[in-house]
C-alpha cells in the first residue's frame, strides 16, 4: 500500500504551456513553455506557483484559498474551464503537456488574470440579497423567518455558486452579446425570487425580463457542464422563464415567509 508521502514523490517532468499577454505593452499575445518536475499530487496551481517562484516572476494569474471554495483560480485548462487548485497536473496532461489560457468571454488584465468587473456588475444588477417590504423588520429583526425544508430545497443548489466565472466563460450567448446578463446572474435572480423570505419579484423581473436578459438563453447548457460545484444554472434560467410567464398571468411564486416569534423572551423566563 502506498503512503501519503508517495503522493509527493517526483514522477517525471511536464511542459506547462502558458498564454502570455500584457495589453499595456505587448503588440500581440504569445505563448511560453515551462518544464517542471511534478508528482502525483501536484495541482496546476502548485505548478504555476513554482514557475512564478523559481522560473518566471512576471507570470500573472489569480488565486486565493487553494481549497476550491473561493473560485478565484478558474481558467482554461486544455480548452475547458476548471479550478486549477483542485485539478492535478497528471489528470489533464496530454502528450506531456498542459495548456493554460485565461477564461473566455472576459477581458484580460495580464497573462492568465481576467477582469471580472462586468461579471460582478451583472451579478449586482439582479439584487442578490433578501428584499422585504417591511424594511424595519428586515434591518431590526424580531425573530427568524419561517421556511420549510421543501421551500429551502427549491433554491439550495444555487447557494453553492462560487462566482468563479466558469459558466459565464462557457456561455455562447455571452460570446456574442456582451450585455447579456449571463448564466450566473440569471440563476441567482431565480435563487432569490423563489426564496420565501424574499419579496423582490417585481424588482428583479424588471432586470431579467429585458432585451439582454433570460430570453437570450438558447439552452446550450454549456454553463452547467463546466460548473465546478455542479450547480445547474441552465435549469435555473428555464425555471426563471417559467416564473416570469406565470407572474404575467398573475401568479406569485410564494407567500412571503412569516416572522416567527422571538425566543429571547422564553429563554429569560427559564
Amino acid at each position: 500500500m502506498e503512503s501519503s508521502m508517495d503522493l509527493w514523490k517526483p514522477v517525471g517532468t511536464v511542459k506547462i504551456r502558458v498564454y502570455k499577454y500584457n495589453p499595456k505593452k505587448d503588440f500581440a499575445p504569445g505563448w511560453k513553455e515551462y518544464e517542471i518536475e511534478v508528482s502525483r499530487g501536484t495541482t496546476i496551481l502548485d505548478a504555476l506557483l513554482r514557475i512564478k517562484e523559481e522560473i518566471d516572476p512576471s507570470l500573472a494569474f489569480r488565486y486565493s484559498c487553494g481549497q476550491a471554495l473561493c473560485g478565484s483560480c478558474a481558467m482554461m485548462v486544455n480548452g475547458r474551464q476548471m479550478l486549477i487548485c483542485r485539478t492535478r497536473v497528471l489528470e489533464v496532461v496530454k502528450d506531456g503537456k498542459v495548456e493554460l489560457r485565461p477564461l473566455d468571454n472576459f477581458p484580460i488584465i495580464r497573462d492568465l488574470a481576467c477582469d471580472f468587473k462586468s461579471f460582478f456588475d451583472k451579478h449586482r444588477a439582479v439584487k442578490p440579497w433578501i428584499i422585504r417590504r417591511d424594511v424595519e423588520e428586515l434591518e431590526n429583526p424580531t425573530g427568524d423567518y419561517k421556511q420549510t425544508i421543501e421551500e429551502y430545497a427549491r433554491y439550495y443548489q444555487f447557494t453553492d455558486c462560487l462566482k468563479c466565472g466558469a459558466c459565464y466563460s462557457a456561455c455562447p450567448t455571452v460570446a456574442t452579446d456582451h450585455e447579456y446578463l449571463g448564466p450566473q446572474a440569471l440563476a441567482q435572480a431565480y435563487r432569490y425570487i423563489v426564496d420565501t423570505r424574499d419579496e423582490g419579484l417585481e424588482e428583479r423581473i424588471a432586470v431579467v425580463d429585458s432585451d439582454h436578459g433570460c430570453w437570450r438563453c438558447h439552452f446550450a447548457t454549456s454553463c452547467s457542464d463546466v460548473c465546478p460545484k455542479y450547480v445547474d444554472p441552465a435549469q435555473g434560467i428555464q425555471l426563471l422563464k417559467k416564473l416570469i410567464m406565470r407572474s404575467k398571468l398573475g401568479f406569485k411564486p410564494h407567500k412571503p415567509a412569516e416572522v416567527l416569534p422571538s425566543k429571547i423572551g422564553e429563554v429569560k423566563k427559564r
